[in-house]
């Protein structure tokens, strides 16, 4: 007998953004893998005013539902997602992003190899005459190719990105406690050290439409660098510290700048904007270092 349940969920964190969401979930409308053989999850962390009436629009072309929380971040929204979902799959994007019409018939393709497996795909700039969004996806791209020198993926955007659902949970899900960015980052690190396989899936494509201003892209940035001290701060925890080397692969990092900023219409804004990336991404690892020493916040979301 056919199962009733999905076959994948697809989990869309979303917080005050209802014109991204439609978006998204036109495009995941629009998926060439069998409708009937997906469901998809969106995560209301904290909207105001709550996103449902976004999701009811798509109740002819998707199975689709909402879930509504308190604030508490894009790592604990995904968690409540998994914990929710039908699926024995999991594929995960965000509410500013636009899968391509093949997307989950990609990442399934890539997740059907021996062993298992965390996969994650391709993401574009869907806004090239946007200065701040080129700058962001340029860096997004360095970090790639930071993070996958050898040729083995060593990191996945969580925009993008697929993995069965037992895997996920013995693994603990995304950590909560990284309530503004980095999740991914530590997610794939631990994934990584328990000697599972991360891959790679380039033709399983999302265009991220982050419409960003100077004042947006500082933001973002300042975010990251908080992200990134709690990941640190998390692999000293776990005796895997390595702040110092991670220093030196800073500088190798921004080595790689210069090629694609001399090929860029925009580079000498886009150098600018660097140099802004450089200054925010530091700000918030102190702010966050420091804000770190103060009582904690109410409990996160985790799976169980």
């Amino acid at each position: 007998m056919e199962s009733v349940s999905p076959r994948i969920s697809v989990i869309v964190p979303t917080c005050n953004r209802p014109g991204q969401l439609r978006d998204c979930l036109t495009a995941l409308s629009l998926q060439t893998y069998p409708h009937a053989d997906f469901e998809v999850v969106v995560v209301d962390d904290g909207s105001e005013p709550p996103v449902a009436d976004v999701a009811a629009i798509f109740g002819d072309t998707l199975d689709a539902r909402v879930i509504r929380q308190a604030r508490q971040g894009p790592a604990a929204a995904r968690n409540t997602g998994v914990a929710s979902a039908r699926g024995a799959i999991i594929a995960f994007t965000d509410d500013d992003c636009r899968a391509a019409p093949d997307w989950l018939e990609k990442l399934l393709a890539r997740l059907a190899g021996a062993g298992e497996r965390l996969v994650g795909g391709r993401v574009v700039n869907a806004l090239d005459d946007n200065v701040f969004a080129s700058t962001s996806q340029l860096i997004l791209e360095m970090a790639y190719a930071h993070h996958d020198a050898d040729g083995s993926a060593r990191f996945l955007n969580s925009n993008n990105m697929a993995v069965t659902a037992d895997s996920l949970v013995r693994l603990g899900g995304f950590d909560p406690t990284f309530r503004v960015a980095a999740e991914d980052r530590d997610l794939c690190t631990r994934w990584h050290e328990s000697g599972r396989a991360l891959v790679y899936a380039p033709d399983a494509e999302v265009a991220h439409a982050h419409h960003l201003t100077l004042s947006r892209f500082w933001t973002q940035h300042f975010r990251y660098g908080r992200g990134a001290w709690r990941y640190h701060d998390a692999l000293r925890k776990r005796g895997r510290g390595r702040f110092a080397r991670g220093l030196g692969g800073h500088g190798r990092f921004l080595r790689r700048a210069g090629s694609p900023l001399a090929q860029h219409g925009n580079g000498l804004a886009m150098g600018a904007l660097l140099v802004v990336w450089q200054v925010a991404n530091l700000a918030g690892f102190v702010f966050e270092a420091i804000v770190s020493r103060l009582p904690a916040a109410g409990p996160a979301a985790k799976i169980s």
